[in-house]
């Protein structure tokens, strides 16, 4: 594979991730195929929910230095809500939309898509919504292909 697939990463993989190395988001955000993406608000998030759970702050932080690219998101709060909440159904998760939009990747990696109206997000937004596993299948075939081509 050539080139890197930008992926915006929702908090609960980054999450999984710090918690085990065996599962689908721990190898996601250690191969080369994907450039992860997350946004300044969700730094903000992640290092809460990291605290929350007992887990390394260091590993967190040096996960997001070495291998995200951190989106800023330039509205407000109250902006985030009016232009994003038709994108979910947890209007807590508005902001996850609001870096989708300022970072304008191939793919949105999410455990919990139901939260997301996934088919608006791939209409506006051009971002295919994947779980972890989906994601990963799909690199695996795009491998298997460039492999036999």
């Amino acid at each position: 594979m050539t080139s890197r697939l930008e992926v915006f990463f929702d908090s609960d993989v980054i999450i999984s991730s710090l918690i085990s190395n065996k599962g689908a988001a721990y190898l996601l955000l250690n191969t080369t195929a994907v450039k992860p993406i997350v946004s300044d608000i969700q730094k903000e998030e992640l290092v809460i929910v990291v605290k929350r759970l007992g887990l390394d702050i260091k590993r967190l932080n040096t996960l997001i230095e070495k291998k995200f690219r951190v989106a800023k998101i330039v509205v407000s709060k109250p902006e985030i809500n009016k232009r994003f909440l038709k994108y979910v159904l947890d209007p807590n998760d508005a902001h996850v939309v609001a870096g989708i939009a300022a970072s304008k990747p191939s793919f949105f990696v999410s455990y919990n898509l139901r939260h997301f109206k996934i088919d608006k997000i791939k209409a506006d937004f051009k971002a295919i919504s994947l779980t972890p596993a989906q994601l990963l299948q799909y690199i695996r075939l795009k491998r298997n292909r460039s492999l036999v081509s």
